[in-house]
């Protein structure tokens, strides 16, 4: 199971970026709306995936409520800095992976969808969080330290799904990495440029991603094999 470690803010203190600068709260307003977007697409996943396991429709609905708490916080994390959201950004960002989710809830297929959303979503989040925490204004740093330990126990609820379900989904949940990893590693690309004028290493949020997203995929009951197979799919990104 992945555990939380929090990021040594001390040690990032003297190299923070300065928060009122247009070319930070430029980058900021696209990194920002990505993170909204990234937990409403959450939130209407969660209830999308309870349509097909009726019997934890309540347990995803928790989970889906705890999305919008989050997307509320990261809006009054723009809204300190004076910052407006560049939610039509966003949304083109997450294009690519919303299309394959929702191919994968029409055609019912349960361990997609919890790969796409609880695996490879909830690890970007997490990594991306970790990374950002050192480096964040006061205000955000709060918001997002307290975002980040719900977003392992979303992570957990696919692995438990997942690990229980692993022999009769396993062909599917490689085909799925094959399609959806690559899409993970062209989204970091894409911000990376922004996430450097935050003082957020792409190499950095690379590592963080795989180590949590392979963390899972052990903890659901892949060999070491599989894992670094499964891995190199990134690659292609």
């Amino acid at each position: 199971m992945a555990t939380l470690e929090a990021p040594d803010v001390c040690a990032a203190a003297g190299n923070l970026p300065d928060f009122t600068t247009d070319t930070y709260k430029d980058a900021y307003s696209r990194i920002n709306a990505i993170v909204i977007e990234g937990e409403q697409e959450a939130h209407d996943n969660y209830i999308s995936i309870g349509t097909l396991l009726p019997e934890q429709a309540d347990e995803l609905t928790k989970l889906a409520r705890m999305e919008l708490k989050h997307m509320k916080g990261f809006t009054a994390c723009a809204n300190n800095l004076g910052v407006v959201a560049d939610m039509a950004f966003a949304k083109e960002f997450f294009a690519p992976l919303h299309d394959n989710f929702k191919t994968a809830l029409a055609a019912g297929k349960v361990p997609t969808c919890l790969l796409i959303q609880a695996l490879l979503i909830e690890a970007f989040a997490i990594s991306a969080y970790h990374i950002y925490i050192p480096v964040a204004d006061p205000f955000a740093r709060k918001i997002t330290e307290g975002v980040v330990k719900d977003e392992y126990t979303h992570l957990n609820y696919g692995q438990e799904w997942l690990k229980a379900n692993l022999e009769s989904c396993r062909e599917e949940l490689e085909q799925a990495n094959r399609d959806n990893l690559p899409l993970i590693r062209r989204m970091l690309d894409q911000v990376a440029g922004d996430a450097a004028v935050l003082h957020m290493d792409k190499e950095d949020l690379i590592e963080d991603f795989l180590i949590a997203y392979q963390e899972a995929l052990t903890e659901i009951g892949f060999s070491t094999r599989e894992i670094a197979r499964m891995a190199a799919a990134a690659l292609v990104g």
